[in-house]
């Protein structure tokens, strides 16, 4: 049984689906690719309204590219950073594993911006690793390299080369003390700040395949973080993040309802930023828990507060 104040979140995203199927960022707004494939993902796991969630997986077909990619918008085609999002709405449904695989085919195939790495007092990473960029003609970042990945390792492609080189890139770009930036580590020889949603997304990304000992003191990074996280996307990833690695806090709901009320203060949430919160209440393991099972890295140990 979904406890009440879920519910009610869960019927405010359906409200907001448009006549074709898709969802907007904020209620009112047109559709995008993003926010429906979020919507989606969310009411699946609480297997809340299978219709609502059949219609927004047709939205995002229509969406799609010939050459398989779900950009921001048809007029952007530039930004396909949702790519990886409509992958995982499109999970398990056999009518739409052309339209997956097709999507995971693009995926592989593209690539930001990469060259040989300058003066390294200048920028401090690895710039001719492969990862994802934001936007085609750039360089690659954290979170679009770190959803890539997610999307490629759930369709069982965790060995493939650019998973494998995403995953390097990933650890290249983690600061020395722990934590990711957006994507940088140093900027004229002076380390960057880590910051929580970027690193829950990447130690996400990192689970089941990366040795725990390459990234522990991301963990305890985010781990001191956590309780002071009141965000939606800052808390959603972090929940997640920690999950995929067997430390999801036994607080997990109890915090996630303290987030969804902070709407009273400040306004309604964006529909990704509400959806994310509601797949970190049902994700036990990350994000993957949602799909199917997966391999998952041993438990370091649990939190109990």
């Amino acid at each position: 049984m979904i406890q009440k104040q879920f519910r009610h979140a869960l019927e405010l995203l359906q409200s907001w689906q448009q006549p074709n199927g898709g969802f907007p960022y904020y209620s009112g707004e047109e559709a995008r690719p993003d926010a429906t494939a979020w919507a989606i993902i969310s009411m699946s796991a609480f297997e809340f309204d299978p219709e609502s969630c059949n219609r927004g997986r047709a939205y995002l077909a229509s969406q799609q590219a010939d050459d398989g990619r779900v950009s921001i918008s048809v007029s952007h085609p530039e930004a396909s950073w949702p790519t990886p999002l409509a992958i995982f709405a499109w999970e398990s449904i056999p009518q739409y594993q052309e339209a997956q695989s097709r999507a995971v085919d693009y995926l592989i195939g593209f690539t930001g911006r990469h060259f040989p790495t300058p003066d390294p007092s200048i920028i401090g990473h690895d710039t001719a690793i492969l990862g994802w960029p934001w936007i085609a003609d750039t360089h690659s970042w954290v979170v679009p390299t770190s959803l890539a990945l997610l999307a490629l390792k759930m369709v069982g492609l965790s060995t493939h080369p650019r998973v494998i080189a995403g995953q390097q890139m990933l650890i290249n770009r983690q600061l020395t003390d722990g934590g990711w930036n957006f994507g940088s580590t140093t900027v004229f020889m002076r380390e960057l700040h880590p910051l929580p949603e970027c690193s829950a997304i990447a130690l996400q990304a990192l689970a089941a395949t990366t040795p725990i000992r390459e990234v522990k003191r991301s963990l305890d990074y985010l781990l001191h973080e956590l309780p002071h996280l009141r965000t939606p996307i800052s808390l959603g990833w972090a929940l997640l993040g920690l999950g995929a690695w067997g430390l999801r806090p036994t607080t997990t709901e109890e915090l996630v309802r303290a987030s969804l009320q902070l709407q009273e203060r400040y306004g309604p949430y964006p529909l990704p930023s509400l959806a994310l919160l509601l797949c970190a209440v049902k994700a036990s393991h990350g994000l993957h828990s949602l799909f199917r099972s997966l391999p998952q890295e041993t438990p370091v140990s649990s939190i109990h507060n």
